[in-house]
């Protein structure tokens, strides 16, 4: 998916003297471009400049661990907010090893040591009274069905990432080099952001065990189990309600 606003080097010289601007794929909510294969710049198309603010504090409060360094404040273009990002090293994962499952494991430990018990201004956006009104707005019924056989409880545990999808991080020479898109970031339960990379990095129990090993959690395989469930249902009805593919994320959790 391209971008969605397009602009030009005289729409970001008032903020960075750029010589080269180049569009991306990357955004699928949002607009990515590389600046002089140096920078990233992301132009948030739905999120209010309060809600970028809220980003990036949670970024600031983050900056020991391998996320962007934000070179910028919240500026505007075409009167939408924008952050500027230093490029991260590294490409995205079209398959995770056993050994990088362990080291995004690793990362989602420290990123919610960081981030217990913090309260984000946020919307909760995966709350199940959400995702509840989010399959009635589907209209399709085996969605609800998946719903009403989940026996979980989500908790407040803190700020969780929301989206940790293996295209949202960075490997560089094997080693973790970036965790980005924090758009989602919300208050939540720390197991479902440990669902979401359950459902997009393993494949099978050993990846599973991997992850588990990373994160430093002794839960039973089948409490990860119900939570990768229930990740891949909210990301089924999201992708449905915006005419996206589901089918892959669907036929996982439904296997």
């Amino acid at each position: 998916m391209g971008v969605k606003t397009i602009i030009s080097l005289n729409d970001i010289r008032p903020y960075i003297n750029a010589k080269k601007l180049t569009p991306t794929i990357d955004g699928i909510m949002d607009s990515v471009y590389i600046i002089d294969d140096s920078f990233v710049l992301k132009v948030f198309e739905n999120m209010s400049s309060e809600a970028v603010k809220e980003e990036l504090e949670l970024l600031k409060s983050c900056e020991n661990l391998n996320i962007p360094k934000v070179v910028s404040q919240v500026i505007t273009i075409q009167n939408k907010p924008a952050l500027i990002y230093e490029k991260c090293k590294g490409q995205s994962l079209k398959k995770a090893t056993v050994d990088e499952i362990v080291q995004i494991g690793k990362f989602l430990k420290s990123f919610h040591d960081i981030t217990k018990n913090k309260q984000s201004n946020n919307m909760e956006l995966f709350a199940r009274n959400r995702l509840y009104e989010m399959i009635c707005d589907t209209k399709h019924h085996p969605f609800l069905e998946c719903f009403n056989s989940l026996d979980i409880e989500l908790k407040n545990d803190g700020i969780i990432h929301g989206d940790l999808f293996l295209d949202n991080a960075s490997f560089y020479h094997g080693k973790l080099s970036c965790v980005y898109d924090f758009t989602q970031s919300c208050n939540g339960d720390f197991l479902f952001d440990l669902g979401v990379v359950g459902l997009s990095w393993c494949d099978g129990i050993e990846d599973k065990k991997a992850l588990l090993r990373g994160y430093e959690s002794d839960i039973s395989m089948d409490i990860l189990d119900k939570y990768i469930k229930y990740a891949g249902l909210f990301y089924s009805v999201n992708r449905f309600l915006n005419k996206r593919n589901f089918k892959d994320l669907w036929e996982k959790i439904n296997d």
